[in-house]
């Protein structure tokens, strides 16, 4: 493990604007630097450098992070290696120190499994190209799909020969031990045999499975002929099982090969299988990846969306497996990708269909076939339901079902009003039924957060969060959660916002801004969950006398901690400096009008606790019979109702 003190040193010699430099052309905007981002395709700059803070933000796609974090993403590395990286280039010698036994253990079992993880793929690759089994059995089977000496160099594709322990023992000849083979999915152990085993693949093309940074952590194995001694049936693919560095649902086939040219182009083609990777590849088409014989998960797309949000889906020519896909697809939209769908024609998948037209033709294919998702997908469930009106009719459901996944509103509109033109019914309608879904989804959601936590709301001008004293306090439940995009959210995100980038400063003799907002705040609970952590930094750093400033955050362990200060320190905007230079103009900033800021923005956070409690005497007086009870709320009803035109008559605004 490289010391605290190696780690600080690299840090501090580290020029953010050096390093992005090498990769990207900067240019200074006022006191930061722009460009296109690396990370996705655009043609407009929203990549910010900030050499001040020495982090970088891109307001497009929403990386973010200081120098190691962006030698990892741009190169796929680890923190270790990113640190290693950086320090070759500032030229500082890196000093390593002892890990506890535990660490140690932990870091040599991992390392353990990539070595000999390493060690099968080259002996695998050795059986395919310098044995007689693997030249007459695999590789004569590749070339005759096609795939010449370079792409199967690429891929690292192998043979494993058909005896039963051949890797086993060549690895315990090497070193290695049988628990290791055990543990990396390359052996199987026999019963009653502590010792050794057999091996899992056996007279099998290997196709190896690479992590982003290109570390060969499983593999998959095609059949090439059927075994007359076997029994039952023979798989035509075994794949490694589950390991400690090999989780199937988080893996893409081909995302390293294919991670930067999915970057360039800004699309990912998904097919099924390996050798559709590995033709495409050979054909020119390098923005490809498979999910390797599982249902799409939420962590594959996710690995998606790290490099592009337009995600081309290349099925095979077969109706019946098309129509069982389509009810994974709703995950995509979900997640916020832009999804298209291409099919072959039938009996043809993508490897046949560009050995037969060609990559260029291929691309021409893509390029006129591709449909969004929810128009191929209404296409094809209206075809199978022909003229049943109540087929019809469920098919319409379906698809709205999968609009209202999109989180974009905008998106949902375009597609509710295309969908109407196509099925030949009203807008309108469709957008009910949306909203209908929407409103199931959130009640039952809300049902769980209700059965897993009371939420506690705040009430009062003064202190929100204390209630009164006449009585015990009783759980008030929000009736949906609050997302980012909900005002009270925005104006807890602007409280925290302030605190970090100015929490130290004093509005008064010997009156931070901290202590400030902190006696405003007393006793009131955020809703969003990283701004009430957040908050309670401040209130625990307060009580000890100290208060956190921005570099805290900045450089704060937690990566989700220094990604959202990120987030609220950098600004999207720069003010030009001609306005004093040229015009004369003095334009006044953030800090000489910090405490109207504070001042106002507590305020509106107040307004929106209060109007949330309105609403909800409001709703429990329609389910509320007893006269008593109803005239304890209305009581309690226009208590708030004074309260919110106190607080409106302090911001200038009107209410009715």
């Amino acid at each position: 493990m490289i010391n605290p003190e190696t780690v600080d040193r690299i840090k501090q010699a580290t020029d953010i604007v050096e390093v992005v430099g090498d990769y990207v052309s900067l240019k200074k905007r006022g006191s930061n630097y722009t460009a296109c981002c690396p990370f996705h395709n655009e043609k407009t700059p929203s990549f910010n450098v900030n050499p001040a803070r020495q982090i970088f933000k891109c307001f497009g796609c929403g990386a973010a992070g200081d120098s190691i974090k962006f030698v990892m993403d741009i190169d796929g590395i680890g923190y270790g290696e990113a640190l290693k990286h950086l320090a070759q280039k500032y030229s500082i010698e890196v000093e390593e120190e002892k890990l506890t036994d535990e660490q140690e253990q932990r870091q040599n079992e991992r390392e353990s499994l990539y070595i000999v993880l390493n060690f099968a793929k080259n002996y695998f690759q050795k059986q395919l190209t310098e044995t007689e089994e693997g030249q007459s059995i695999a590789l004569s089977y590749l070339k005759e799909r096609g795939f010449n000496e370079t792409i199967r160099t690429k891929f690292e594709l192998g043979y494993s020969p058909e005896a039963w322990d051949a890797l086993t023992q060549e690895a315990l000849t090497k070193g290695y031990n049988a628990d290791l083979l055990e543990k990396a999915g390359l052996m199987i152990r026999r019963e009653g045999n502590s010792t050794g085993g057999y091996d899992r693949f056996r007279g099998r093309v290997i196709f190896p499975i690479h992590n982003v940074a290109g570390k060969v952590i499983a593999f998959g194995a095609r059949i090439l002929k059927t075994d007359p001694n076997a029994k039952g049936h023979q798989p035509k693919y075994v794949n490694s099982p589950e390991t400690d560095v090999y989780h199937k649902s988080d893996v893409l086939y081909g995302i390293y090969q294919a991670k930067n040219t999915i970057r360039q182009l800004d699309v990912c083609y998904l097919v099924e299988g390996y050798t559709d990777v590995v033709s495409l590849h050979q054909a020119g088409v390098e923005n490809v990846v498979a999910s390797s014989g599982t249902s799409l998960t939420v962590e594959q797309i996710r690995l998606i969306g790290r490099f592009t949000p337009n995600v081309t889906i290349l099925y095979d020519g077969d109706p019946a497996g098309i129509k069982a896909a389509l009810r994974g697809l709703d995950l995509v939209l979900e997640e916020g990708l832009n999804v298209s769908v291409v099919t072959f024609p039938n009996g043809e998948d993508p490897d046949s269909y560009v050995q037969r037209v060609g990559a260029e033709e291929f691309k021409k294919y893509i390029q006129s076939s591709a449909r969004d998702f929810i128009s191929f997908k209404a296409e094809t469930l209206l075809e199978d339901a022909g003229d049943d009106p109540f087929r019809r009719a469920a098919v319409i459901t379906d698809v709205v079902g999968s609009i209202v996944k999109i989180p974009d509103p905008i998106k949902r509109q375009i597609f509710f009003r295309r969908t109407a033109e196509r099925l030949g019914v009203d807008e309108q309608t469709l957008i009910s039924e949306g909203n209908k879904t929407i409103r199931k989804e959130q009640a039952a959601k809300a049902r769980t957060q209700d059965r897993q936590a009371q939420t506690r709301l705040p009430d009062g001008l003064g202190d929100l969060a204390v209630r009164e004293e006449s009585g015990p306090a009783e759980p008030v439940q929000a009736p949906v959660e609050l997302t980012r995009h909900d005002p009270v959210t925005q104006h807890e995100q602007e409280c925290i916002r302030l605190l970090v980038n100015f929490g130290r400063e004093e509005l008064e003799p010997r009156v931070s801004l901290c202590h400030y907002m902190l006696s405003e705040l007393s006793g009131v609970e955020f809703h969003h969950p990283m701004y009430q952590h957040l908050l309670t930094v401040f209130r625990e750093g307060f009580s000890r006398g100290e208060i956190p400033d921005t570099d805290y955050f900045l450089n704060h362990p937690d990566p989700d901690i220094k990604s959202e200060a990120i987030d609220l320190v950098t600004s999207r905007y720069h003010l030009s400096e001609q306005w004093k230079e040229k015009y004369e103009i003095i334009v006044p900033t953030e800090l000489d009008k910090l405490p109207d800021l504070a001042f106002t923005n507590i305020l509106r956070l107040k307004k929106g606790y209060n109007e949330i409690i309105m609403k909800e005497i409001h709703d429990g007086l329609a389910k509320v019979k007893d006269e008593a009870e109803t005239n304890v709320l209305l009581e309690k009803f226009m208590r708030h109702k004074a309260i919110e035109k106190e607080i409106a008559k302090l911001l200038g605004t009107v209410v009715s």
